[in-house]
């Protein structure tokens, strides 16, 4: 699994210095009435949308696993997720749709949500994403294998650039056994099929 390094905090007054100076940098005025605030409100905004830096995925799912004797496939699909993109530190989003065969352990069923929030308050690129939330389930419980699919739309091509508004990105990390065309497909066909009202 890739180490994530702490990154060095800024104080509080540098930081929005900083976030002061780009306003400038922009053509604005930091003074008038509706950005006073904006240094500050900016830079408790960027420390919530990264506090993924500061939690620990193996800690995460370390405090709910169990043992159980079940070795079926055990999804959680549709799972809201939110993040930055690394190039240009705009907003992506969409779903995550996790699935793990069993060899022995369980994982809780929240901190498969935690997780994904763990990787996802970090700039980002959505494959290493998809990736990262595979990787960590496979070290922290040795499952049979594991599965990884998000969908996100990207505000880096819907805002700028190519400025597509439909456009959506799929990624997949498929480890173990679903690597296996029959495990995959099934994983697949689940996750595509319509919620049941209940």
């Amino acid at each position: 699994m890739q180490t994530i390094l702490e990154p060095q905090l800024l104080a509080s007054t540098d930081l929005q210095e900083l976030i002061r100076e780009m306003l400038v940098r922009l053509g604005e005025d930091p003074e008038r009435d509706g950005l006073q605030g904006t240094p500050e409100r900016m830079e408790r905004s960027l420390h919530y949308l990264n506090k993924g830096y500061q939690e620990n995925p193996e800690e995460t799912l370390r405090g709910a696993m169990f043992d159980v004797a079940y070795d079926e496939m055990v999804i959680v699909k549709d799972i809201e997720m939110f993040s930055l993109c690394e190039h240009h530190l705009l907003p992506f989003f969409g779903k995550a749709h996790v699935a793990y065969i069993p060899q022995g352990k369980v994982i809780g069923l929240s901190k498969v949500p935690r997780l994904v929030d763990v990787f996802a308050r970090r700039l980002q690129v959505q494959e290493r994403l998809t990736t990262q939330i595979g990787e960590a389930i496979e070290s922290a419980i040795n499952p049979l294998g594991v599965g990884v699919v998000v969908e996100a739309r990207h505000l880096c091509m819907m805002m700028r650039g190519v400025e597509k508004q439909h456009s959506s990105t799929i990624t997949s990390s498929m480890l173990g056994a679903f690597r296996e065309k029959e495990t995959r497909d099934e994983f697949l066909a689940l996750i595509q099929a319509r919620p049941s009202a209940f």
